[in-house]
């Protein structure tokens, strides 16, 4: 259990840091990004172990990896800006 925990947060880790360095203009400050990372890992190796029980361990790091990858996901912003109409045009 620990050492999928600590994979876990190695790999959150991993991909918060790609996605910083991949879309750094579309995200937030680094360290909200790094810790997302890290704690959607966490909790999506908590919520697979506690579904599939010990003996899976790579199951259990996919699902670390999406939902790493989801809450990444919600923290990225539109690429350009929005064009808005006011509501008499």
């Amino acid at each position: 259990m620990l050492l999928e925990a600590l994979s876990s947060a190695i790999l959150g880790l991993a991909l918060a840091w790609a996605a910083t360095h991949r879309l750094p203009h579309r995200l937030p400050a680094r360290h909200m990004v790094l810790s997302t990372g890290v704690a959607g890992a966490l909790f999506g190796s908590f919520v697979m172990h506690s579904a599939l029980d010990a003996g899976h361990v790579l199951l259990v790091l996919l699902g670390a990896v999406i939902v790493s990858v989801a809450s990444l996901s919600l923290l990225l912003r539109p690429a350009g800006r929005l064009r808005r109409r006011s509501a008499t045009a």
